[in-house]
């Protein structure tokens, strides 16, 4: 399967790369937005496109053509202000979506957020306008044609992954966190089966060996 991961640079991105690349499953290539970032990607085999999510959605149609899926996990990062949010969470992946449809893509794996359908939480939440940005591409996803999984991780880490997760329709028997690596993992293996397409998964740390919680859906 050709992958076009938007967002690799990102810490969930550069371990979606970095399996995927050693996987027998997967041809990823990496859509990152600057040159510098691009000899990570060298050290471990991944090709790369350079651009932008602040394209034209014509200009992003030519970076996604000739792929089988897209899996966005692309966010403007909390260095930048919330027109930055707005314009790469929001218009960014509503843009990625459109080309996608455009250019005959069916598979779209989007990285999305837990509360994203909570309006009465954003307020008490401190970054409310990611939670609209989340919310409005969620929904631009649900309505349009493609084969879509989206994952709403809750708080995310960087400690080793576990292998086992609680994967839910909706926000029952979860756990506060989860690792970026298990959140990386399950993106690899909803790409495997067609049983995720269609799901909107709230995800944390579990009990289930993430296969099995994938397989269960």
């Amino acid at each position: 399967m050709n992958v076009l991961i938007i967002g690799a640079n990102g810490k969930i991105g550069r371990i979606v790369a970095e399996k995927m690349g050693a996987s027998d499953r997967f041809n990823p290539t990496a859509f990152i937005r600057k040159e510098e970032q691009k000899s990570f990607f060298d050290a471990i085999g991944v090709p790369v496109i350079v651009g932008s999510l602040e394209s034209s959605i014509d200009e992003l149609a030519k970076a996604v053509k000739g792929f089988d899926a897209i899996v966005f996990t692309a966010g403007s990062g909390g260095k930048t202000g919330y027109d930055k949010t707005l314009e790469i969470d929001l218009d960014g992946a509503v843009k990625s979506i459109i080309a996608a449809e455009k250019t005959g893509v069916k598979r779209y794996v989007m990285v999305s957020a837990y509360l994203a359908d909570e309006r009465n939480k954003w307020d008490a939440s401190g970054i409310k306008p990611y939670y609209i940005a989340k919310h409005f591409a969620d929904k631009e996803l649900k309505q349009s044609s493609l084969d879509y999984t989206i994952l709403r991780p809750v708080g995310l880490t960087d400690e080793e992954g576990t292998g086992k997760v609680t994967l839910n329709t909706v926000a029952e028997g979860i756990s506060p966190t989860i690792p970026r690596a298990d959140v990386a993992t399950t993106i690899l293996e909803v790409l495997n089966h067609d049983k995720s397409i269609g799901k909107i998964l709230v995800m944390s740390s579990g009990a289930s060996p993430i296969s099995d919680a994938v397989l269960a859906l």
